[in-house]
């Protein structure tokens, strides 16, 4: 994000944000009987399971509603942004963005650009594929719970980075049982300039259709810090009605967000 006005074609041009406060972390102690988990067996199965998700969620259509608004020193929202869109498959069958809500725009202190879109599609709903996981340095922290979910962490950070390109860094859970990401907590990253700055967020999923846990709620409440000004803000997005395409049923994440996104 950088300083300044928000141009319209950045407005429209972004699918994702943030919400969520919520899933608490504690120390999970491994059994005596229990083997000590070999972390690499680990990155490589839920590695695998996430490329099949990434494939299966491309066949699903949904909703995103987008919230981001600058806060004052009391906490107290001074401007604000928000967009709600379907993403839908079109009459060709490709995926395509519909935007079916968009206030008059009131930021007043900041903007988006190319590389605030970039996280918002892809770093914060973020996927660790197989096809990926080589262009990170992942390291094992160990066995905690998320609610009642027993997961493996890890901590993520980008080898090196390639202009132009956006890099997740930070902290991943992944469920022991279907190996999968349940939570991120982290950042974008990628080369730029010192005015341009990036908020930590938190993203949760929830097993919603049985088998793959999809991307429900993103929260971010930050301050970003710029060589002449430091603005807090706070970002949300919620991911709703998923379906299938071509299903008849849809899946529905609800108006409220409940206190344990990320429960089986």
């Amino acid at each position: 994000m950088t300083v300044r006005s928000l141009s319209l074609s950045a407005i429209l041009g972004v699918t994702v944000l943030l919400t969520g406060q919520g899933i608490g972390l504690a120390q999970s102690t491994p059994k005596a009987s229990e083997p000590a988990p070999n972390p690499d067996e680990i990155i490589r199965k839920f590695a695998a399971k996430e490329s099949e998700f990434r494939k299966a969620r491309e066949q699903y259509t949904y909703r995103q509603v987008v919230k981001m608004e600058e806060l004052d020193a009391s906490g107290r929202p001074e401007g604000s942004w928000e967009i709600t869109s379907d993403i839908i498959f079109g009459p060709n069958k490709q995926r395509s963005e519909k935007v079916i809500y968009a206030p008059v725009v009131s930021l007043q202190h900041i903007s988006l650009d190319p590389q605030d879109e970039q996280d918002l599609r892809s770093v914060q709903p973020f996927v660790l594929t197989s096809e990926d996981v080589d262009k990170y340095d992942i390291a094992y922290i160990g066995k905690q719970n998320v609610d009642e979910i027993p997961c493996y962490s890890f901590t993520v950070k980008p080898k090196k980075m390639v202009k132009n390109e956006r890099y997740f860094q930070g902290t991943i859970w992944v469920d022991d049982r279907d190996f999968q990401i349940v939570k991120t907590f982290g950042k974008g990253v990628g080369i730029t300039s010192k005015d341009h700055q990036f908020p930590n967020f938190e993203t949760y999923r929830e097993q919603i259709d049985g088998k793959y846990w999809f991307p429900t709620y993103t929260h971010a409440d930050d301050v970003l810090k710029f060589s002449n000004m430091s603005q807090r803000i706070r970002m949300v997005v919620r991911y709703q009605n998923y379906k299938r395409f071509g299903a008849s049923e849809t899946i529905t994440y609800g108006e409220t967000v409940p206190d344990s996104p990320a429960k089986k």
